[in-house]
């Protein structure tokens, strides 16, 4: 369904994944990635959010390169890396709103739902932010996100993470409505980091990526009208 693009950003060019239903007027998501990179189960995810009625961008930031799961650090995200990768996400963002006319929404799973999260308090142009399991706490983030006036967020926490009770979870909801913006938090019993992630048999739950999957299509459908 979808291509691979360029767009300008941050001073150069990147690349991305574009998955468009034809309607210009249609909400837009920016579908980020972690540090595993764009790998396919986001890509076949734009198109599965394009068929619900979404034009989706899922930039690329490490240019076609994928990292094995057993390669990948569970570090936390650092305030100098999403800052960075923040940026992308906004430039990927206006590449999108000039393909279009709809509002602009931002959706990611682990350190790529920390991303959304944070990319909705850094570009206007997101308004709604979804984030599966986020690895949190945050080194070195501001204590305030005024970019989050009168935005919204969803967060879909794994029990495996620690759940909304989590001190870094909670505290990404906090900072949000100290902001002025809303975060709705659900948890999800029993269940383990990436869920939703229907490659990973050892780890997906059926019910709770059902139930996560139709959450998040109701929120963006609310706020991106």
């Amino acid at each position: 369904m979808g291509e691979f693009v360029s767009y300008p950003s941050n001073g150069g060019t990147s690349t991305g994944y574009l998955a468009d239903p034809a309607d210009p007027g249609a909400p837009g998501l920016i579908l980020v990635h972690g540090n595993r990179g764009l790998v396919p189960h986001l890509v076949s995810l734009a198109d599965r959010f394009a068929k619900a009625g979404f034009r989706v961008f899922a930039p690329d930031r490490f240019a076609g390169r994928t990292i094995a799961r057993s390669d990948r650090s569970d570090e936390p995200a650092s305030g100098t890396t999403l800052d960075a990768a923040a940026a992308d996400t906004a430039a990927a963002a206006d590449h999108l709103a000039g393909t279009g006319t709809g509002a602009i929404g931002v959706v990611g799973f682990s350190m790529g739902g920390s991303l959304a999260l944070w990319s909705a308090a850094q570009s206007q142009r997101l308004v709604a932010a979804v984030g599966f399991y986020p690895e949190a706490p945050w080194d070195g983030m501001a204590p305030t996100w005024p970019g989050y006036q009168g935005k919204a967020a969803l967060v879909h926490c794994a029990a495996e993470s620690g759940t909304s009770t989590g001190a870094g979870v909670a505290a990404i909801g906090e900072a949000i409505r100290a902001a002025g913006g809303t975060c709705v938090r659900h948890d999800y019993p029993g269940t383990r980091r990436a869920f939703f992630n229907d490659d990973r048999l050892d780890v997906y739950d059926v019910d709770a990526a059902a139930l996560a999957w139709a959450r998040t299509l109701d929120f963006f459908r609310d706020r991106l009208r």
